[in-house]
């Protein structure tokens, strides 16, 4: 019945835009062909308006709570009309794109695998590593600072330089290709050139002492072979000749005797005053040549005096300085055969065998050129026999040329002179040896 009074209700159409019957129009028309046409005409319309009396005041409960939520709904429902389109093309295009996303990941995977040669990879591995050492590359960063603060900043420490110098060495020959050790390596090279060239000039120092010399010439010995690679090649011990060794102290030993003649230099030039003073009466007493009336030379006098006194002082140190650095190497056994040179000339004789006769060449042309000036024969003798006592302080030490003053041609009567001189000064060596040895044996 409820379906023959829907489909009286419901207007005809066709048939696929009909709409299906609604569940709850078929029940309500069932309860209304259950009631008598009595109770529909009277109580239906009464229920029917209470019905919507009820349904009213809910929806304006409804309302009331609920309005906010029911604006932002719909205006959130007016917007689906242009959102789901463009989720829908965003899906499509996503659809699109993951074969592509696929692709690229699959590429980047293979170009950038721990077994692919990338150079990207080789760039990261290498900051990585970078990072995980920069403190040690600023600690190696810092050696040079290092090394010129211990060579320029007093006070002046030798010994943590070379230290510092043969660690970074050691750096350098076990990363031979790195740009930054050679870098490093060619600092510790002006700092060490810097170092030898400080050395250098402490041993022209005019009052050297022994323990000094040696520290120096000690110090010199580790630097003067870092500095040159051939010298540090030929330092290397060779165990059938050991020439290297020797070719280093023959070079170091000339190199100190050079030091010390310019200290001697250098003092000597101090007695420039004097000197003038010397060559004013050399001239004067040229002026008055012939006439016999020269009697002056008190300021040469004093010139030559000084002049012998810091020779024999020098000359005495620097010769038993040299040889307490520098020992003399031990003689070769008579039945060892000699060794076989390969080169015709013969080697460089020792600095110490010519330097001697460099000092004796440079007294005997200072008495040559201002002892004919003296002519007052006490003062001559005083400086003859200051002479003679030079040469036997420096005879001491395999020096000793008491011989070549003879040569000296410092007057007409300059042989008998010197014969008057040596035998005095004989005579009271002898008794000094006297006085000696008696108080020896008192002492005894």
């Amino acid at each position: 019945m409820a379906d023959i009074l829907y489909d009286l209700l419901v207007p005809p159409g066709p048939s696929p835009s009909r709409p299906a019957p609604d569940p709850g129009a078929l029940e309500y028309l069932a309860t209304l062909a259950s009631q008598p046409l009595s109770s529909l005409a009277s109580g239906e319309p009464q229920a029917l308006a209470h019905t919507s009396h009820g349904l009213q005041l809910s929806l304006q409960a409804l309302s009331k709570k609920s309005h906010k939520q029911l604006i932002e709904s719909a205006s959130r429902h007016a917007t689906l009309r242009t959102t789901l389109p463009a989720l829908a093309a965003g899906a499509a295009e996503l659809r699109s794109a993951i074969p592509r996303l696929d692709n690229e990941a699959v590429r980047f995977s293979t170009t950038y695998s721990k077994s692919s040669d990338s150079e990207v990879l080789a760039r990261r591995k290498k900051a990585l590593l970078l990072s995980r050492n920069v403190e040690r590359l600023v600690d190696v960063l810092g050696l040079p600072t290092l090394l010129s603060s211990a060579i320029s900043t007093a006070p002046v420490n030798y010994s943590s330089a070379l230290d510092l110098n043969g660690h970074i060495r050691r750096l350098h020959s076990i990363y031979p290709k790195s740009a930054l050790v050679s870098s490093i390596s060619a600092q510790a090279d002006d700092a060490m050139r810097t170092m030898a060239a400080n050395l250098i000039l402490s041993l022209q120092a005019p009052g050297l002492k022994l323990a000094a010399s040696l520290r120096t010439t000690s110090w010199l010995r580790r630097v003067l072979p870092d500095l040159d690679a051939a010298s540090a090649a030929s330092a290397v011990p060779n165990p059938s000749s050991g020439k290297g060794r020797d070719s280093q102290e023959r070079v170091l030993g000339a190199l100190f005797l050079v030091c010390r003649l310019a200290a001697l230099m250098t003092m000597l030039e101090a007695l420039e005053p004097l000197q003038e003073l010397a060559d004013q009466e050399k001239a004067r007493q040229k002026a008055l040549d012939g006439g016999n009336a020269w009697s002056g030379g008190q300021q040469t006098e004093r010139y030559l005096k000084r002049y012998i006194e810091i020779f024999r002082e020098q000359s005495f140190a620097i010769v038993s300085m040299f040889r307490s650095i520098f020992p003399a190497a031990p003689a070769v056994a008579a039945d060892r055969p000699a060794p076989q040179h390969t080169d015709p000339l013969e080697p460089m004789p020792a600095s110490l065998a010519t330097f001697p006769l460099h000092l004796v060449d440079m007294l005997l042309e200072t008495l040559r050129v201002y002892l004919p000036t003296v002519k007052d024969q006490a003062a001559r003798d005083s400086l003859l026999t200051q002479v003679l006592y030079c040469a036997g302080s420096l005879g001491r030490l395999g020096g000793d040329f008491g011989l070549f003053l003879a040569t000296l041609d410092v007057g007409p009567d300059a042989e008998e002179e010197w014969v008057d001189v040596v035998k005095r000064h004989r005579a009271l060596a002898g008794r000094l040896e006297s006085v000696v040895g008696e108080q020896k044996k008192n002492g005894g």
